[in-house]
């Protein structure tokens, strides 16, 4: 019965159906374009060497879309400073930081041909404590604010400031040698 039924709807679409037939040499012509196509395609990518590159530059791509995914996924810890602590460390450490941000400002303002050497010395402790106030910075995020780094780092500022006050009355004294050295070369 169903049988029937598909026969007799084939029946009545019988004339929509394309029955056709191509002409004669269509399969030798659509044979040879395809060659032709595929000589082309052939000779472009023979002639350029950029293809060789491309499965490189896929991979690349990848790796570093993937990096670039894990990097943005992975949770990133904030390192703690003084500031993080309580509010008592934030005033703290904005005073410290003034006054060291005042006395560089003195230091560079007292700078001559005769201090230059000395101020450049004192830069370099600077930038070696600054460096050691970084790894406190790391050891207080990891040690969940232990009050014996929070110590050191009170520590590290106040060296600062003691190093960059004794420079500046170094600085100061030599000052005074060389103004009583031109008193006594011009009286002599």
């Amino acid at each position: 019965m169903k049988k029937d039924n598909i026969d007799k709807l084939f029946e009545e679409i019988r004339q929509d159906f394309d029955v056709e037939y191509p002409n004669i040499g269509h399969q030798e012509r659509f044979l040879s374009k395809l060659k032709n196509q595929n000589s082309a395609t052939t000779s472009r990518n023979t002639s350029g060497k950029s293809n060789f590159w491309k499965p490189f530059l896929s991979i690349a791509a990848s790796i570093l879309l993937c990096f670039s995914i894990i990097t943005l996924l992975k949770p990133s810890e904030k390192v703690k400073d003084l500031a993080s602590v309580s509010p008592e460390m934030s005033q703290a450490q904005s005073f410290f930081t003034t006054a060291i941000s005042e006395e560089l400002l003195k230091l560079n303002e007292a700078k001559t041909p005769d201090t230059a050497k000395l101020i450049e010395d004192a830069m370099k402790q600077m930038e070696i404590l600054e460096k050691e106030y970084e790894l406190l910075k790391i050891d207080l995020t990891n040690s969940g604010d232990d009050k014996r780094v929070i110590y050191a780092m009170i520590s590290n500022f106040q060296t600062r400031i003691d190093l960059l006050k004794n420079v500046m009355e170094t600085i100061e004294n030599v000052k005074q040698l060389k103004q009583n050295n031109n008193e006594n070369s011009i009286t002599i």
